[in-house]
C-alpha cells in the first residue's frame, strides 16, 4: 500500500513545472487566456494596497478574506463536531 502511494506520488510529482524556471508560466506576467497572474500582482501592489509588510497577510486577510473566512468557518466546524462526537458522555448518558 505504501509502495503504491509512493509511486503515484512520485508520477504525479514528476510532472509539475521546475522551480526558478523564469520561463514557466506561474512566473510570466500574462496567462495563456491573456489576463494578469494574480501571484505577480500581489508581489508588485501588496504593500501599496494595503500598507503591510507581510505579503502573506495582506494576501490571507485583504485579497482572498472570503476564501479564508469561508476555509476558517470549514475548520471550526470539523473541530466542533470532532469535539461533539469525542466529548465523553455523563453518567446518565448510557442509553
Amino acid at each position: 500500500m505504501i509502495i503504491t502511494f509512493t509511486t503515484v506520488l512520485l508520477y504525479a510529482a514528476s510532472d509539475l513545472p521546475l522551480r526558478g524556471n523564469p520561463d514557466n508560466q506561474m512566473n510570466q506576467r500574462e496567462s495563456i487566456t491573456g489576463t494578469e497572474v494574480p501571484g505577480n500582482y500581489y508581489i508588485r501592489e501588496a504593500y501599496h494596497d494595503a500598507h503591510t509588510p507581510n505579503i502573506v497577510t495582506v494576501i490571507l486577510g485583504d485579497y482572498r478574506s472570503v476564501d479564508t473566512l469561508g476555509e476558517q468557518i470549514v475548520i471550526f466546524s470539523a473541530g466542533l463536531i470532532c469535539f461533539l462526537l469525542l466529548r465523553k458522555r455523563g453518567q446518565n448518558d448510557d442509553e
